[in-house]
């Protein structure tokens, strides 16, 4: 990295990430000045033309931001809207959504794990290739994503985009009978989930570390999926502690309503996508913060599994702040789903309604569940008549931008402070890395990486 001026090194593809974008990142002297996500996507317009919608639409038209999370935007635009009418859903009606939603964070966050992340940590390219060398691993994989794709068919008519959600509950609900041939299939997923746990927790890690506060919900009980109160945890620096500390961090919580008054958001010239700010500095949400924040409340084998994978003990309160390790994080995750999933159905009881009736009111809702990815914000405002006359959403990877652009730096810096003359290429794979741990989801369309490494030099002080 001696070479001056600025070279443009374009990857064809971004692989195993979801979405379109690219970085910028800016050295001067050896010192990384500058990092850019660049997300260049058209803006794909959402909150504009839900304006004039019906109140009852919002959860089938949200639904399309994302071909992985579809239950995590109809879960928070339920929520909203349901608030702004007065509703809540309650009782076996909740338990089944938050069965739909286990059935996302299977699959979403095993398809993460076993072909999108692990062939970094594996020396191969992708998936395909890992499954010539290690075919095992990605057809348990694949097993256990199935699973969770057949909770989401079950109970959403369909496993993309599903179709039976709507307020205050479902179009129709299973009878119990229905439910028992999932709980066997479920039941085979949770010894492959331990497996994979098992697997991913050999991997080799890099010492790294995240000194970012961290935003989760938080639901006093059990581990926050699709409800809780958003919790922040501070920051190591703020307590005087290293990057990788594991120490818990003092929490201080705000009601769902205060979410635009304590998150701000703002338009970064470089990026179709908005950037927010915490406190008045970059966050991170997702599967490293719910467990800082939540871990104590995993089931007793979640737990296990977590000890198992090394992440300490979470009824301890141990945090894990390494981004490699997200990847064991978001395995005790899955199986933590799993077994969540089984115990829902084990306790299920078909409701005599398969909703309640939510009718429209003038006022403003606001709705937060944990998509796979991070906590997903929705807010609505409705006239007397239940039309939308706003509505704002705020995604879990817009809200990581910042903290991915921070880490990306400190990556990098801690590269080059070793004297590696590493090439672009060799730069652009370990960029690759670091961006793939926080798993974005730009969006589900093409995937394309453009680097641009400006190495410039500082013009010497005047005499």
């Amino acid at each position: 990295m001696t070479h001056r001026g600025s070279r443009v090194l374009h990857v064809g593809s971004l692989a195993r990430v979801e979405g379109e974008g690219a970085l910028h990142l800016t050295v001067e002297d050896g010192t990384v000045t500058g990092a850019e996500l660049r997300i260049y996507e058209p803006p794909r317009f959402f909150e504009a033309f839900l304006r004039g919608r019906s109140y009852t639409e919002p959860p089938d038209i949200t639904a399309r931001v994302c071909g992985i999370c579809p239950v995590a935007y109809q879960m928070s635009a339920c929520r909203a809207v349901e608030d702004a009418c007065g509703v809540t859903v309650d009782g076996q009606l909740a338990a089944l959504r938050r069965l739909l939603y286990c059935g996302e964070w299977i699959e979403s966050q095993i398809l993460h794990i076993h072909l999108l992340h692990a062939p970094d940590f594996l020396g191969v390219d992708g998936a395909v290739e890992l499954a010539r060398t290690q075919r095992a691993h990605v057809e348990r994989g694949l097993r256990i994503k199935q699973a969770g794709n057949a909770i989401l068919e079950q109970l959403g008519g369909r496993a993309i985009h599903p179709v039976n959600v709507r307020l205050g509950g479902f179009h129709r609900v299973p009878a119990a009978v229905e439910l028992k041939p999932l709980a066997e299939r479920l039941r085979r997923a949770l010894d492959d989930a331990w497996q994979t746990v098992c697997w991913v927790a050999g991997f080799d890690f890099p010492d790294a570390g995240l000194d970012h506060t961290l935003l989760a919900l938080a639901e006093p009980g059990r581990y926050a999926i699709d409800s809780g109160t958003p919790t922040v945890m501070a920051a190591p620096h703020t307590h005087g502690l290293p990057s990788t500390s594991a120490a818990p961090l003092p929490l201080r919580q705000f009601p769902v309503y205060a979410f635009p008054s304590e998150v701000a958001e703002e338009q970064v010239p470089y990026s179709t996508a908005l950037q927010a700010t915490l406190d008045g500095g970059r966050y991170l949400t997702g599967s490293l913060a719910r467990y800082a924040i939540n871990g104590r409340w995993l089931s007793p084998l979640a737990q296990e599994a977590a000890r198992a994978g090394g992440l300490g003990d979470p009824a301890a309160g141990k945090v894990c702040r390494n981004p490699f390790r997200s990847i064991v994080v978001r395995a005790v995750e899955a199986l933590y789903a799993i077994d969540e999933a089984l115990r829902i159905i084990d306790a299920y009881e078909p409701p005599p309604c398969p909703y309640r009736d939510v009718p429209p009111r003038a006022g403003t809702g606001h709705g937060a569940t944990e998509a796979p990815r991070g906590l997903l914000y929705h807010r609505y405002t409705l006239d007397a008549d239940g039309i939308v006359t706003a509505a704002t959403l705020v995604p879990p990877t817009s809200q990581n931008q910042g903290a991915i652009e921070e880490d990306l730096r400190r990556l990098v810096q801690a590269r080059l402070d070793t004297g590696a003359q590493d090439t672009e290429a060799e730069l652009t794979a370990l960029c690759e890395r670091g961006i793939r741990n926080h798993d974005p989801c730009i969006s589900c369309s093409a995937h394309f990486l453009d680097l641009t490494v400006d190495h410039a030099r500082r013009s010497p002080p005047c005499p």
